[in-house]
């Protein structure tokens, strides 16, 4: 699975025919700067002219094999080659969807149906996982597709029928009813996002961009396609690394990154195992957040080890492809009410809309966060039902059909007029006649001294509130501390100190995990760090 190469010897990189497409902004590298490293993996590194001509070679195997135009599922470990599957299939036409080498049966299964019988494409590291997975499939491998010629009539024909308005990804989230929903983003999308969100915080070719995210995981996408847009390098941080938080800021530094796009629960994994005391990543001078609201404490460790960066928060659900809200934090403010979620990208509309759809506007007002704009993306892959209840016509305009995403989050309008997360349409609970946002708990307790991070869950058995905080805090005493400040239906009845947050797989905490685990521990005082109220 080695992606070191030699630029000598690659075809001759063709006048541009891909600008109308997301792979567009790879070609535009390898012409402008073909030299240049666009890649570092564990296995080495690749440029922009050799990571261009490995794409064509594989979009030429697929054609040659009457595989052009179809959806391609790629079973691969984060590398250099696993960007060269998904660039050669947009080349032949068709889209990509990630999928984890461990990614657990059932929901393999789900993205097979959905896609209804794809293309798949492995390693031959992966491969014996892939052919797991995908029984009924026959499992292509990079290396056998990238020995192919460059088929130049074919990928020509390929590029003149593909249109801007395709899907260039299908990324698969999680379903309420257990079937993954796959949500597919068009070329047109990736272009509009990725071109505000390399402008808007001056990323440029002098920058390593360290990415933390799975491929399945729509941060991802602004790693790599951040990257080609502005001439830098995405540096491929080993997963394995996230479970050794010291040896992953040592090769931070050892890669020379600039640029950190995470989600909040991976820099509070570095910043709460104090990895940060002992070598400081010095050359970062970026550092996006989303996923979560992030713990001030964390934001604060981050901010005095890396005292001339700019960090910003980050919101945006994958149906929007990536982000349409952000905030520049202002190093001398307090900010009492939590980190605002900011002001829209450009070409970005942004809106909270009532349970009546009636738009939300005055202060302290809370509405549903709805997005419109180019980057919105297609809708839920060959399902018709979801589609149609989250992307719907905007209400406030009724001369044409004008999509929004209906995001699920809710907003509030602050005292500044500013916008901030106040939890989750699904995170909303009934409690003792009340309805109760989860997030709102946490941030108190998050307020409070001796609590690095909190995350409450709603105990549907025992009608409870609970809540699980990393920290020194003594329970008793936070119980006190929190009742000034919520209603007292409120206050958690359980309060668990824990040593660690579960995480789900693309990084945010695992609210359920934690109740699993507390009402696994009944009679067994101690497992989750013992502590409660």
């Amino acid at each position: 699975m080695g992606s070191a190469e030699n630029e000598k010897g690659c075809a001759p990189v063709t006048p541009a025919r891909y600008a109308h497409l997301a792979v567009g902004l790879l070609e535009r590298g390898a012409i402008a700067h073909p030299g240049r490293t666009a890649v570092v993996d564990e296995w080495g590194s690749v440029t922009y002219a050799g990571l261009f001509e490995r794409a064509q070679r594989l979009a030429s195997g697929l054609l040659d094999r009457g595989l052009g135009g179809r959806a391609a599922v790629v079973v691969a470990e984060k590398s250099a080659d696993a960007l060269v599957a998904f660039f050669g299939t947009l080349m032949a036409g068709g889209f990509y969807a990630p999928v984890a080498p461990d990614a657990p049966a059932g929901r393999a299964g789900g993205v097979w149906r959905r896609l209804d019988g794809p293309v798949v494409i492995a390693h031959e590291a992966t491969a014996r996982s892939a052919r797991e997975l995908f029984p009924l499939a026959d499992v292509l491998l990079v290396e056998e597709l990238v020995a192919s010629d460059v088929n130049e009539p074919a990928l020509e024909r390929a590029a003149r029928e593909a249109v801007s308005t395709d899907p260039a990804y299908v990324l698969f989230t999680s379903g309420s009813t257990g079937e993954p929903k796959g949500v597919a983003v068009s070329h047109l999308a990736v272009l509009d996002f990725v071109g505000s969100f390399v402008s808007t915080f001056g990323i440029g070719p002098d920058d390593v961009l360290g990415n933390q995210a799975p491929l399945d995981f729509d941060v991802s996408v602004k790693d790599v396609y951040g990257a080609l847009a502005a001439g830098a390098c995405v540096a491929l941080l080993p997963r394995r690394l996230f479970s050794s938080p010291a040896e992953l800021v040592e090769r931070i530094v050892e890669w020379r990154v600039t640029v950190l796009v995470w989600a909040v629960a991976a820099l509070c994994l570095v910043s709460g195992l104090n990895a940060l005391d002992h070598v400081v990543p010095s050359r970062v001078r970026l550092v996006l957040f989303s996923g979560e609201v992030m713990p001030l404490e964390h934001l604060r460790r981050w901010m005095g080890c890396l005292p001339g960066a700019t960090f910003a928060n980050l919101y945006g659900p994958t149906e929007i492809t990536c982000n349409c809200l952000f905030h520049v934090v202002e190093r001398d403010r307090t900010y009492p009410e939590s980190i605002p979620l900011g002001a829209p990208f450009p070409n970005r509309r942004v809106l909270l809309l009532d349970e009546e759809g009636r738009q939300v506007t005055r202060r302290g007002g809370v509405g549903e966060i709805c997005v419109g704009g180019p980057s919105v993306a297609l809708g839920y892959y060959a399902d018709p039902e979801r589609t149609s209840r989250s992307f719907v016509r905007s209400p406030l305009d009724s001369a044409l059909p004008v999509t929004l995403y209906r995001t699920g989050d809710l907003a509030r309008i602050g005292g500044d007029g500013e916008l901030y997360f106040c939890g989750r349409r699904d995170n909303q609970v009934k409690h003792l006649g009340h309805r109760i946002e989860l997030e709102e708990i946490d941030a108190a307790f998050e307020r409070q001294a001796g609590v690095e991070r909190c995350r409450c869950a709603y105990d549907v058995e025992r009608h409870r509130i609970c809540a699980f905080f990393e920290g020194t805090a003594d329970p008793g005493a936070l119980r006190e501390a929190v009742a000034a400040l919520l209603p007292g239906a409120v206050v958690p009845t359980r309060i668990e100190r824990v040593d660690g947050m579960p995480l789900t797989r693309n990084g945010k905490v695992d609210r359920r995990a934690l109740l699993r685990g507390l009402v696994g521990q009944r009679g067994r005082r101690g497992q989750m760090g013992g502590s409660h109220a």
